[in-house]
């Protein structure tokens, strides 16, 4: 154990064991949840520093806290850093999640009941997007865009139509559960069209777009917000980079309009996320992590899994698991048994409840930090396959498991803390 740990286990021996416990399950099973990542060292010890104990409402230089001169370097680091790495005018790196990234941008230039533009959670969009449920739709008046039925890919048609037809004060783009490359001049087009705002929600592809394996919306959109611990692999947070006309009310509505300290220990990791995310290592492992989703999903498809829209462009795919007659919930947990963890997801116009899903959402972040390469993700397929043939079969999870405990033997993302 590391010195932060043996402090954890003679306090208290029971978080201890959950962390020991989590540790163990990171290593040793398959980790393919598109919104995961395995953050690097550094940024676990950033996040683990005394930067917690401070307290710093406001922003650096502008403080209503003393004693905030060491810390306020920190933030400056991660805002001068988010906006090298985007090439963004400003950056704003005190949110949460992405959750409350969203919420600010649509505080800071909306007011209730303005009409906005958004893709449902049905069509692979977040619940920030204006779901039912959701602050978004409770307090603003969301409307829908979705994919075409037939090719499964966004209907960047009839986006427009609607946009035509309601005149949204916002259009957002951006998805939680979309394989393909998004247009984002195609979405800037429409908004100027009708005079919108356009706000990205880059949450899944920040480190694509960091990595240069994805289009970037910064040069096109009003405002991007993200999170940092899918593909940019930092901590899990969120941040806002907009265009300096916005940055003023940005600013406001994050501090003091929604939050109140910011958890400086969480901004020093995303600062150290930022600077990795720069170096020309990363580029590779963006391009290895869409090649490794491509891998996946033409694998699963041989093995009978249909893969919506036939295919992927960047970090995830959507298996439809009706031809093997199993509901994303029953595969989710089958798959937890033997080793392979993924979660339940709609897929287009799917006939099951949102709980229970027809679908799986897989992603390749976490095991391209690992270390794997496309041999894997055949062999992934295959454990995948074999487990859904026999989901009531506890003898073929233990297998797989066995299986899958022997190929992250080879690729184990957290070797020093096991």
């Amino acid at each position: 154990m590391n010195e932060p740990l043996d402090a954890l286990e003679r306090t208290d021996p029971a978080i201890a064991d959950v962390v020991q416990r989590e540790i163990e399950r990171q290593n040793t099973t398959i980790q393919l949840i598109a919104s995961e990542n395995f953050t690097s060292l550094a940024v676990l010890a950033a996040q683990g520093t005394v930067l917690t104990n401070k307290y710093s409402e406001g922003y650096p230089g502008k403080r209503y806290y003393g004693g905030n001169y060491v810390v306020d370097d920190a933030e400056e680091l991660a805002r001068q850093r988010a906006c090298r790495l985007f090439g963004a005018e400003h950056a704003n790196v005190q949110p949460h999640s992405g959750a409350n990234a969203n919420m600010a941008a649509y505080f800071a230039l909306l007011q209730p009941g303005d009409t906005v533009m958004g893709m449902p959670l049905d069509q692979g969009g977040h619940l920030t997007h204006g779901a039912p449920v959701n602050f978004s739709a409770r307090l603003f008046n969301f409307v829908g865009y979705g994919l075409d039925d037939d090719t499964e890919l966004l209907d960047y048609e009839g986006m427009a139509r609607t946009a035509r037809e309601h005149k949204p004060k916002m259009i957002v783009a951006g998805a939680t559960a979309y394989p393909r490359i998004i247009d984002f001049n195609a979405f800037r087009a429409v908004a100027d069209e009708v005079g919108a705002l356009l706000l990205v929600d880059a949450a899944h592809i920040a480190g694509l777009i960091a990595g240069g394996a994805h289009p970037s919306p910064v040069p096109v959109a009003d405002v991007v917000t993200f999170t940092t611990h899918k593909t940019l692999r930092g901590p899990r947070a969120g941040a806002i980079v907009c265009k300096e006309q916005y940055a003023q009310a940005i600013d406001k509505t994050v501090f003091p309009g929604l939050q109140g300290g910011p958890l400086m220990h969480v901004i020093a990791a995303k600062a150290v996320a930022f600077h990795e995310a720069m170096q020309p290592e990363f580029r590779e492992y963006a391009a290895q992590i869409v090649r490794n989703a491509g891998a996946l999903a033409e694998a699963l498809a041989s093995e009978g899994f249909r893969i919506v829209s036939g295919g992927t462009d960047n970090h995830l795919l959507l298996v439809d698991l009706q031809p093997f007659g199993v509901t994303g919930k029953a595969a989710q947990e089958a798959l937890d048994r033997a080793g392979i963890t993924t979660n339940k997801n709609t897929i287009p116009n799917d006939p099951e409840r949102p709980f229970v899903t027809s679908g799986l959402r897989l992603g390749t972040a976490a095991v391209t930090t690992a270390g794997m390469g496309e041999p894997e993700m055949t062999e992934i397929a295959a454990l995948m396959a074999r487990t859904l043939r026999a989901i009531d079969d506890d003898n073929v999870a233990a297998e797989v498991k066995e299986s899958s405990a022997r190929l992250c033997s080879k690729f184990t993302p957290y070797p020093e803390l096991a």
